[in-house]
């Protein structure tokens, strides 16, 4: 018997999802609350663990083009003093594969064209499910719906369908805005992302295919403050005594390109799978992105599934289980780590900044290594 999955959200989860199905042979519909398809931001990290869950899902090789390699991560002081250098190189020969920055709208348009777009529907956005022993149903906001056998809910940071199961799981704000644009430059030619921190705030540049950079800033700020009103001269002006190719990477861009949102997550929560209903990618662990990791967790999460679905005999109950307990430690240790690491990056007092500065620079560097090792702990490697 055909089980038909529901996929609520059409970001990289849902749209990475659909293609694992489609080669399962499962039936699927994508409901996604947009009127369009499309990568909404700027760029993001790929690291090698994300890529190593690229190749299981044998889509590795065609993603790669589409990204910028990436060698090397340094945190630099708003004097371009080096605070700190991240050895990725255990990274990259533990998962076997590269470290890449990609622009989220080449993304989504390359996994659109693995699937068929005519199970994607636009313009519906949910508002409540039922379910049974049997089924789920799935109502939207303009009066529809729709029944399955199963529900994956893939709907962000804000999803609906988690908001129903877990009424307390809200988006919380992390105290920073964050900026965040592309531009061109074919001055710019490096294999490095590059993180200043100082008392203006946090700026990171990362190079892009096609002579791009995506850069972004963060600065503290209570939420819904002017400071989430500032234009992109007002940024400049922020950013005046940082280094020169902050000041040239603004001066460059396009304010019309440029995208305001605040810094939120989700505390973690203790559980994923819900009967018939599953939750995938931000709806499941939003995180905030100080650790790269969560574009990466989403893709992590449907190889994972996609392993539980491969097994003989599979009892699909019983995959969403395995998938629950394979997935809580490993995102929340993401989401927790991630949330510190931004306190400490975001410290804007002067004082406490040469503190941190300094002991970041006299830190053995196994301890300062430890984040990454961390993410050696795999659980979607165990295949």
């Amino acid at each position: 018997m055909s089980k038909k999955f529901l996929i609520a959200g059409a970001g990289i989860a849902g749209l990475t999802l659909a293609k694992a199905l489609q080669d399962l042979n499962y039936e699927y519909e994508i409901f996604e609350a947009s009127a369009d398809v499309r990568g909404i931001g700027a760029g993001f990290g790929l690291a090698s663990n994300a890529m190593k869950a690229f190749e299981i899902l044998d889509l590795a090789e065609e993603v790669i083009p589409l990204g910028h390699m990436l060698e090397d991560f340094e945190i630099q002081d708003w004097q371009e003093k080096t605070i700190l250098k991240a050895d990725t190189e255990k990274l990259r020969k533990s998962y076997n594969t590269e470290n890449f920055a990609i622009h989220r709208a080449d993304l989504h348009r390359f996994l659109i064209s693995k699937i068929d777009a005519s199970k994607i529907h636009t313009s519906k956005k949910v508002r409540l499910f039922e379910q049974s022993f049997e089924k789920v149903i799935l109502h939207f906001e303009d009066g529809t719906s729709t029944e399955g056998d199963y529900l994956i809910a893939s709907d962000g940071i804000n999803s609906a369908i988690r908001q129903q199961l877990l009424k307390q799981a809200t988006p919380r704000y992390a105290g920073y805005v964050c900026w965040r644009a592309i531009v061109e430059d074919k001055t710019f030619d490096s294999k490095k992302s590059i993180e200043t921190w100082g008392p203006n705030g946090r700026f990171g540049l990362t190079p892009l295919i096609n002579n791009q950079i995506y850069w972004y800033a963060c600065v503290n700020a209570p939420l819904n403050s002017d400071i989430y009103n500032y234009t992109l001269n007002d940024i400049k002006n922020q950013f005046k005594d940082y280094s020169g190719q902050i000041r040239s990477t603004l001066q460059k861009t396009d304010p019309n390109n440029v995208i305001t949102t605040p810094v939120m997550d989700i505390k973690p929560i203790s559980n994923y799978a819900f009967n018939r209903v599953l939750l995938i990618g931000d709806a499941a662990h939003a995180t905030t992105p100080n650790m790269g990791q969560g574009a990466c967790m989403a893709v992590e999460d449907v190889c994972v599934l996609y392993d539980e679905l491969t097994k003989k005999d599979t009892d699909i109950l019983l995959a969403f289980e395995h998938y629950n307990l394979r997935r809580l430690k490993r995102t929340h240790y993401i989401i927790d780590t991630s949330r510190l690491a931004g306190k400490v990056a975001q410290i804007d007092n002067k004082f406490l900044i040469g503190i941190r500065n300094f002991a970041f620079r006299n830190l053995p560097n196994s301890i300062m290594q430890s984040p990454l090792d961390d993410l050696l702990e795999e659980d979607f490697m165990k295949l």
